[in-house]
């Protein structure tokens, strides 16, 4: 999953990030309401991390505008106040959880995790082609009846194109989706993770099409 984290506390938001990047989660981190609105108009997230108090306003003024906007992307709280009326006009602007600071981080990650279930009873949790499943959530695959063990990064590709099997992507909309922001990598980087997840679903009726100048596909049959 790839989550955006608003945060202006700079140790807190790098304790966040490295605990949730350990369960392979990819986490672009902003200090600013202008920030999270521009990461959200140039990339995809799964969900959002978001305090409320930052230098240039309220959390409140993100949370509003995405609403607005029919974005229906998953987002949790992080907040000193405690108070009850806080945490109902963060639920009613449209926020799915709040968690109030300070927070245990295991307890932070069990309620990212039933967040993203509850979004994902929109769709189904677990896929199947053929003799392939995987369980989004859980983040297990098995081909043939047999556990695949995946590395963090090729699970995460995996997600993205059983999320969207038939739809074409390109190396840098796989390259935003796999790897933060600040991370120096290239669209070769695509390559290798492709190459790896081709070997993991052989033997199987789904495949990854290279469209020559335009990406991936995932095609099953």
């Amino acid at each position: 999953m790839k989550f955006l984290l608003v945060e202006d506390n700079l140790e807190l938001a790098k304790a966040i990030s490295n605990r949730l990047q350990v369960d392979g989660h990819v986490v672009d981190h902003v200090g600013k309401i202008s920030e999270a609105i521009d990461y959200f108009a140039s990339y995809e997230y799964d969900l959002v991390l978001l305090d409320v108090m930052l230098p240039d306003g309220d959390g409140r003024t993100f949370l509003k505008h995405q609403r607005t906007q029919n974005d229906g992307t998953p987002v949790i709280v992080l907040t000193a106040r405690s108070q009850v009326s806080d945490r109902i006009s963060m639920l009613d602007l449209g926020a799915d959880d709040y968690v109030t600071k300070p927070f245990d981080h295991a307890e932070l990650e069990a309620r990212c995790r039933a967040v993203l279930r509850r979004k994902s009873n929109d769709r189904q949790t677990t896929k199947q082609f053929g003799n392939v499943e995987f369980n989004s959530i859980e983040g297990r695959l098995s081909v043939g009846g047999k556990t695949v063990n995946l590395r963090n990064r090729e699970l995460r590709l995996l997600e993205v194109f059983l999320n969207a099997p038939g739809q074409i992507f390109s190396k840098q909309k796989l390259v935003d989706r796999l790897f933060s922001y600040d991370e120096d990598v290239s669209e070769n980087a695509v390559e290798v993770y492709v190459g790896r997840l081709r070997k993991h679903l052989s033997g199987s009726p789904l495949m990854i099409t290279t469209l020559r100048g335009l990406g991936y596909r995932l095609d099953y049959g």
